[in-house]
């Protein structure tokens, strides 16, 4: 680098996006603003189960940061470790290893999903926190429905088509309603599939759906979740995850070929590994900060977003690890980090919630906007228009458009998109189906279904 007056931020998520546009614009010579991710994409998360639906494609929904950059530098790297004292981040790129030297770090990584909550959620739940998982989850729908056809043991067949949604927050409600959706949408191309075979059901260990929300929302959720047909079942708690169902506390089962995990993060690893090497003040695995945002006791340092202990003057509580407060704290610390280059005080982060919503399937959904509860097709127009008002670019905002007004219209995609490459593929050919085994087919009751149903789930867990 040939200037150590960088204000570096590690993080390309909503608060290291938002903040490096916002910089974009108020920083000027000799200050330059560096933007570092291990990915060259940010992820709109909030439309997740979109994809899982088919709703809209993969690249919809993330959006290419050097795009969204007018002024700042972007470098993708991961980062590895960062000098205090000398004032450099340690960054490993597609170049080999890099130091990048800051005047200003800013912290604005994300959380980890934390698949060892409940035994056995890492060996055999899908997680729903990258746009590979989304993916991943709507090829394991087609498959299972393909399976299905293909089944002759009707047990077998009940359990491949059950799918079971962990976590009754934001993401496990839209990716419950999304399932529904796709698989009563798709059905149709597979004739040999009984309605009775197909099942969504959602686990949840409180009293209600969407704690984050009113009450009466929560309930209005469940009541229109269960009228589309999904099986909600709250103050239900997952004992332990099986390759074929979920075991629950009282020693009963529920079973189904695809359990969906929507509950439990963990700090990033760089935590721990910061709080070894910078010392940082570290409080349930995320970075305690001043009012203003800054990183307490370590001039030059930041932090927002989820990885970081914010204070909310607004509550006089702690602000949510949510979207919505990581683009409210990005865009006020671009104003403290802009008076702090001026030798001026920065403002303590205060910011009220404009509101919430969630969409549950079938052009449903649940909303409180300005203390106002609206829940059914309004409140599902609204989730709509918000996001698309948030997505970034406007050629985005274009093809999401385009796409969901074609999905009102034209039957949903049900392309089982794998990524195989070309000396993949031939090592496939040569497994002819003629040196495959041959399953017998056995009656309903006959004990051999059972186990050829493990068996069968394992071998899918395992494959694409």
């Amino acid at each position: 680098m040939s200037t150590d007056r960088n204000i570096v931020i590690i993080g390309g998520g909503f608060a290291g996006t938002t903040l490096a546009r916002h910089l974009d614009y108020i920083v000027r010579p000799p200050y330059r603003v560096i933007l570092v991710s291990e990915e060259s994409y940010t992820t709109f998360n909030p439309m997740l189960a979109e994809v899982v639906g088919a709703s809209v494609f993969p690249e919809q929904v993330i959006v290419p940061i050097r795009q969204m950059l007018a002024h700042s530098r972007f470098i993708m790297a991961s980062v590895g470790d960062v000098d205090y004292q000398r004032r450099i981040v340690h960054g490993r790129t597609l170049a080999g290893a890099r130091k990048i030297p800051f005047e200003h770090l800013i912290f604005a990584f994300g959380m980890r999903a934390n698949l060892d909550l409940v035994p056995g959620m890492a060996e055999h739940s899908l997680p729903l926190k990258l746009v590979g998982d989304a993916m991943f989850i709507r090829n394991r729908v087609l498959r299972q429905l393909a399976r299905i056809e293909l089944e002759t043991c009707p047990d077998m067949r009940r359990r491949l088509g059950h799918f079971i949604v962990i976590g009754g927050g934001f993401s496990g409600v839209e990716v419950a309603g999304e399932l529904a959706d796709y698989i009563h949408s798709v059905k149709r191309f597979y004739k040999l599939v009984k309605d009775d075979e197909l099942a969504v059901t959602i686990l949840h260990d409180g009293d209600r759906l969407l704690p984050e929300m009113p009450e009466s929302l929560g309930i209005a959720a469940a009541r229109l979740m269960s009228a589309r047909g999904i099986d909600v079942r709250l103050k239900t708690r997952a004992a332990q995850v099986h390759a074929d169902g979920v075991a629950l506390p009282d020693g009963t089962t529920v079973d189904g070929g695809t359990v969906v995990c929507t509950i439990g993060t963990k700090p990033n690893p760089l935590v721990q590994k910061l709080t070894q090497s910078v010392r940082l003040p570290v409080q349930r695995g995320r970075i305690e900060t001043e009012p203003d945002m800054s990183v307490r006791g370590m001039p030059g340092l930041w932090a927002i977003g989820d990885c970081a202990l914010v204070h909310n003057a607004a509550t006089d509580g702690l602000s949510p690890p949510t979207a919505q407060f990581a683009i409210a704290q990005a865009r006020q610390l671009a104003v403290n980090v802009a008076n702090r280059l001026l030798h001026r005080p920065g403002k303590p982060f205060s910011y009220t919630t404009r509101g919430a919503m969630a969409t549950i399937g079938h052009m449903k959904g649940v909303a409180q906007i300005y203390g106002v509860n609206v829940t059914g097709l309004p409140a599902w127009l609204l989730w709509r228009a918000l996001y698309l008002a948030r997505m970034p670019t406007l050629g985005r905002k274009l093809r999401i458009f385009v796409e969901w007004t074609w999905g009102m219209f034209f039957p949903t995609d049900i392309t089982h998109l794998r990524f195989t490459r070309t000396h993949e593929a031939d090592e496939e050919r040569r497994e002819t189906p003629g040196d495959m085994p041959v399953e017998t087919v056995v009656a309903e009751d006959h004990p051999a279904c059972q186990t050829r149903f493990r068996s069968s789930v394992q071998h899918a867990n395992s494959n694409f």
